[in-house]
């Protein structure tokens, strides 16, 4: 039955009921943690193989030593590698370290100088971002290290709300970028549909040719059904259009291998790759090559990666099916939450009622039980209903996980039954 449904009296019962509970996982000195996203142990050792694969040979087809110096945009085999897995040209390129949020990051560092010579004349002017909400924490970091500001967007089941997106463009030209995240987005595990993805690839035509895209396609291959979902080809939709210049599309091996010592890859137009090359040059020697050859000899292909991912959603997808088992048992039809069922990703997105989302995680907090904080999927830390709470199952084992659902159900509840006796 719905909350809203209950007496005041019959509130006043399952708060003493849920209060009861509350107090027996206090009792139980948990210690639990559900707020990062990272591959659990398991996951970790699918790629052991890593270790020693080179066999003491460094040598690339062109009989390049890997052990030396040079090769900003990576050694030809993992850019092919990283062409396939990002569905561009090889030419169109770059293969760094570990890290896609590091090529960001010195991307947007690249582009400073172009967007702010659009400033000048303008007072107190900054440079803007579009951020689809809600979203990916570290996105939002990035620009508040630049001061750039970041304009919510809502991220519908299809993609951004491209309606609004087309709208702020139009009116305000000191947009100079967009975050995506477009398939199994984070937090929601949406994926852009075919329509959202036309109109993202246009948007240079409204915004003018310094405009960027940036295609964080961090989870392209972390499905967890079957028939996994299709997500248009950006790169190749711009280009059929003319506006291939504005598109940066980014990827890793973080949630493919270790996520501490994988590959990124960074695809751009040629031209753009090469004024982003020559920026790099001045702090970059060359990236670690030796792992990218490591990595091109256990990946090996599209065929051996869709494998590979497979061993993944073995481990992790139970894990999701629990969480959506007890979201679902426990709150389905109270009216007081409501949850995206992703298809692949990391995470799950829970909305509860409004002005609630800081107090559960609070709760939880007081009993050992860690949630992301609240607020973490919007720029600035602000989320306007405080509602969103982004769940990370897949690090977790399955009893630690099961333990801090069945707390984060219990705290959610009580909160909405406080807020209605309070009203």
């Amino acid at each position: 039955m719905e909350f809203t449904q209950l007496s005041r009296e019959q509130l006043r019962t399952l708060q003493i009921s849920l209060s009861a509970q509350y107090e027996a996982f206090r009792q139980a000195n948990l210690n639990l943690d559900l707020t990062r996203g990272k591959p659990a142990p398991a996951q970790l050792d699918l790629s052991n193989e890593l270790d020693g694969i080179l066999d003491g040979f460094y040598l690339l087809q062109d009989g390049t030593d890997v052990r030396n110096y040079g090769g900003i945009l990576g050694i030809p085999e993992a850019r092919q590698l990283a062409a396939t897995f990002l569905e561009v040209d090889t030419d169109e390129v770059l293969v760094g370290g570990n890290s896609s949020l590091t090529l960001m990051f010195a991307y947007i560092d690249h582009m400073l100088p172009v967007w702010r010579q659009e400033l000048v004349g303008s007072k107190d002017a900054k440079i803007k971002f579009i951020c689809p909400v809600p979203g990916y924490d570290r996105h939002f970091t990035i620009c508040e290290h630049f001061d750039i500001e970041m304009l919510n967007v809502p991220l519908l089941d299809g993609g951004p709300d491209m309606d609004q997106v087309e709208a702020l463009i139009k009116q305000d030209p000191l947009i100079k970028g967009i975050w995506c995240v477009p398939k199994y987005s984070n937090p929601t595990g949406h994926t852009y549909n075919d329509a959202v993805v036309d109109r993202i690839a246009r948007l240079a035509e409204i915004a003018g040719e310094h405009f960027t895209i940036l295609w964080d396609n961090a989870y392209a291959v972390h499905h967890l059904s079957d028939t996994p979902d299709v997500l248009k080809n950006l790169m190749a939709e711009a280009k059929r259009q003319g506006n291939e210049r504005s598109v940066v599309m980014l990827g890793s091996t973080s949630k493919i291998t270790f996520a501490g010592a994988g590959i990124a890859f960074l695809a751009a137009e040629p031209n753009n790759l090469k004024a982003f090359e020559k920026y790099l040059s001045a702090s970059v020697i060359g990236f670690d090559k030796v792992n990218q050859l490591r990595h091109v000899r256990f990946l090996k292909d599209a065929e051996h990666i869709a494998a590979h991912m497979v061993k993944h959603r073995n481990i992790i997808q139970p894990k999701f099916d629990l969480t959506l088992q007890i979201l679902s048992e426990h709150l389905q039809g109270k009216g007081i939450a409501s949850w995206s069922q992703p298809r692949g990703g990391y995470f799950i997105s829970l909305d509860t009622l409004p002005g609630l989302a800081s107090e559960v995680i609070q709760h939880a907090a007081a009993i050992g039980v860690k949630l992301t904080p609240a607020g973490a999927t919007f720029p600035y830390g602000l989320d306007p209903q405080n509602s969103n709470i982004r769940i990370a199952p897949t690090f977790p084992t399955m009893d630690s996980l099961q333990r801090a659902l069945e707390v984060l159900v219990v705290c959610l509840q009580l909160a909405t039954v406080n807020q209605f006796l309070s009203d």
